[in-house]
């Protein structure tokens, strides 16, 4: 995720932010020495661990019980991927890479005159692999082949990707990022269609050698595959709702709303237990706009927009710029409302006859099955509609029901659970799209309340609840809009806003849960307004990224008996984001320079070493290292202590009690990798055993001007064509950064990190 959608916050609700809930509890004297006095999660027994499951389920394993073997990487603002010695890195493959011979080899100039959807996409994000079994279905095991999906979040950078930037009316050399501006005349068609089919999901077959290593992957694959911006996808939910569901999709594209059309700004991701792949659609809402001659739909779409940041009305008639890519604009033929569908202005007769709910196809989990390139994705309605980042399955254990924990990523927002009516069956592994209609279609729809006493709740999200019937900011009229509107519905049961949540991932040794809460500023955390779960206020030490809790950490969880279906769970803070030489009520877990880090984002547990993953998109901390990736031996939730915090801000102060998990220190946490300039580390899998990691850098030289000519600016990054830290020396084409998916092994050919 690009760190520039950190800005949005969309939500005005006057949920606590549980600094209340803390001081009605250490109101009572006994209370207050229950939490400081040491009775708290450090005393709260260990949760059993999950039971191996012996029906092709996803195996459980010890935590490593040795320490990291690599040496920390140091700090770096070089332009190049910086690994530890013993390590080489190669480049699977790069934004713009073709998925076929027919289509020229990527140029890197802008001159490509093909509409993108048979190349890799922009901005490499999510990303995990499928073996190949019997009969060309998934297989939870090792074979002789297998594909990688990887997501594609936006086309923030798509200046890059015309020959003198984005342009309107022949103008060129402006940049138009997709929270900047653009000119109010038309887009050219082909620019246009070339963004929206950088988004999606991009799945190539991979090169696999005689011992199973990747050593590239196939063109002219027929597992190839783009999932685009424009590609046909199905409305899937609840047989009871379904009909619902579909009146919110109706548009002139699918009067029935039955379908829509492509994914967008897919962040982080989801892989099923039967074998699929979930794309998660982030930050998606931009994109629409009603221009100056547009009707403003009703006051019911308003509230709905409005809380998901969608445009809230028209443009002012002297707008000369506003903000998206302007797609709608492309005054060429248009039969298929490719570029029709942007503009959302309520014109028609009813919602069949223009695009007003176009916004409501978009903010779901979509369901792809890699393995199947004819089938069609579904976006999966009953898991909710939000800034969607990623998406992790809970161990599967034979009978019971499995759970998905996501995340919301904006500001201020909140983390979901949903978990299946059906219960787990190994005889659904490779079972595909049919698997997904069992397991992801039925099931209850939760949010989470974080309590201050270290406990918490899984508030069910359900029409019957009288807060959600009576809520007055909006009028939900039955189930499918509590789905539709699953932020308003969170809103109104009171669930904990947090500081920005991230990727999950969780630990297969013992089912804990863990999230990302990347930053939060100053309007949102101050002294005044921090809570247990978010419980820092203070000033970035470099001046970078203000205050509020610019450096972020890692939260986690243990549901009641390691339960998919629990509705309590035991929380605590596992780490906390901070420079090494911040003061000690900001750096509260002891980092040091081999380990420091801000803003932590992408998360992942490696089944085959149990390590766990960190990586970061910051802001506050790029003045000393770029974005990186850092290994963690995790422990488990309660083995930490109760600490209490001084916040201190502009002369305002406040103490805040919260859990935080044991010190790692650094033969527990060490730096692994520093990315080139401009770019985040996000995504990343392994292969089966755990020799080849595959990692995701996005958007490096993010902050390259708007191009002109080729004289008049100065690119951030020119990685990978400069071939920094590659193993092989450069890739690709030109000058232009691009995002790319990283192949990383051992010299020795032994396993990542241990």
């Amino acid at each position: 995720m690009s760190h520039r959608s950190d800005d949005l916050d969309c939500n005005s609700s006057n949920n606590e932010h549980f600094q209340q809930v803390l001081d009605r509890g250490l109101a009572s004297p006994s209370r207050r020495s229950l939490l400081r006095g040491g009775i708290g999660l450090g005393a709260v027994a260990s949760l059993p661990m999950v039971a191996g499951c012996s029906d092709g389920a996803v195996p459980t394993l010890s935590a490593p019980s040795t320490p990291l073997s690599f040496s920390a990487v140091a700090k770096s603002v070089a332009d190049q991927v910086t690994v530890p010695s013993g390590y080489t890195v190669r480049v699977l493959h790069a934004t713009g890479d073709r998925l076929d011979s027919s289509i020229p080899a990527y140029s890197n100039t802008g001159a490509e005159t093909d509409d993108w959807s048979r190349r890799i996409g922009d901005q490499h994000n999510g990303v995990d692999i499928f073996y190949i079994g019997t009969g060309g279905k998934y297989s939870p095991t090792a074979t002789s082949s297998a594909v990688l999906a990887v997501n594609h979040e936006s086309s923030a950078e798509a200046h890059f990707f015309h020959p003198k930037g984005q342009t309107s009316k022949g103008v060129s050399g402006k940049k138009f990022d997709q929270f900047g501006q653009w000119d109010l005349g038309q887009r050219p068609a082909l620019e246009s269609l070339k963004e929206i089919n950088h988004h999606g999901v991009s799945i190539v077959e991979l090169s696999l050698d005689s011992a199973g290593r990747p050593t590239g992957y196939k063109l002219d694959s027929p597992l190839n595959r783009h999932v685009t911006g424009q590609s046909l996808t199905r409305i899937a939910g609840p047989a009871a709702h379904i009909n619902d569901i579909k009146q919110f999709m109706v548009t002139k594209f699918d009067p029935t709303g039955a379908s829509a059309r492509g994914t967008l700004n897919n962040c982080g991701h989801g892989k099923t237990p039967w074998g699929t792949y979930l794309g998660c659609e982030e930050n998606w809402a931009v994109y629409w706009q009603i221009p100056t001659t547009g009707k403003a739909a009703d006051a019911k779409i308003t509230a709905s927009r409005a809380r998901y940041g969608v445009a809230r009305a028209p443009l002012a008639a002297t707008a000369t710029t506003g903000t998206g890519q302007g797609w709608y604009t492309v005054a060429d033929a248009d039969p298929d409302m490719v570029f029709a569908r942007w503009n959302i202005s309520a014109d028609g007769a009813s919602a069949a006859a223009d695009f007003r709910n176009e916004p409501n196809t978009f903010g779901y989990n979509v369901e792809i099955d890699p393995l199947a390139p004819q089938s069609i994705p579904a976006k999966r309605v009953a898991m909710g509609r939000f800034a969607h980042k990623a998406c992790v399955c809970s161990v599967p254990v034979a009978g019971k029901p499995l759970a998905f924990y996501m995340g919301c990523d904006s500001r201020n927002e909140y983390i979901y659970k949903f978990v299946t009516a059906q219960n787990w069956s190994a005889s659904d592994i490779g079972g595909g799209m049919a698997a997904g209609d069992k397991y992801l279609n039925e099931g209850k729809l939760y949010v989470a309340k974080f309590n201050s006493d270290g406990s918490g709740e899984w508030i069910e999200l359900d029409i019957n609840n009288p807060l959600i019937k009576g809520y007055s900011a909006y009028s939900f009229a039955n189930q499918a809009d509590v789905y539709v509107n699953t932020r308003h519905a969170a809103d109104a049961v009171g669930a904990t806003k947090m500081d920005r949540p991230e990727w999950g991932a969780l630990n297969p040794a013992n089912g804990d849960v863990y999230f990302t809460l990347t930053n939060n500023n100053s309007t949102n955390r101050t002294p005044a307004t921090v809570n247990a779960a978010n419980p820092r206020s203070y000033a970035d030490p470099d001046g970078n990224k203000g205050s509020g809790n610019p450096n972020g950490h890692i939260i986690r969880f243990a549901e009641d008996g390691a339960a998919a279906n629990a509705m309590k769970f035991r929380w605590d803070i596992f780490l906390f984001g901070a420079e090494e030489d911040s003061v000690g009520n900001v750096n509260l877990s002891g980092l040091t320079a081999a380990n420091s880090f801000s803003s932590p984002d992408g998360l992942w547990f490696s089944p085959s070493t149990g390590i766990c993953w960190i990586q970061t998109d910051d802001g506050a901390f790029t003045d000393e290292t770029n974005c990186m990736l850092l290994a963690a031996i995790p422990g488990q939730v309660g083995d930490g202590r109760n600490i209490v915090i001084d916040n201190e801000l502009s002369g305002a102060r406040g103490q805040q009690a919260t859990f935080i998990g044991a010190a790692l220190g650094e033969a527990r946490l060490r730096r692994f990798l520093v990315a080139p300039k401009g770019s985040e580390v996000t995504g990343i899998t392994e292969t089966a055993d755990g020799k080849t990691l595959f990692v995701n850098i996005q958007h490096p030289g993010e902050l390259t001007p708007a191009l002109g000519t080729a004289a008049d600016f100065t690119y951030q990054s020119v990685w990978p064509t400069n071939g920094g830290g590659i193993t092989g020396g450069a890739y690709g084409a030109g000058k232009r950064p691009r995002s790319a998916t990283l192949m990383i092994t051992r010299t020795d050919g032994g396993k990542i990190g241990l």
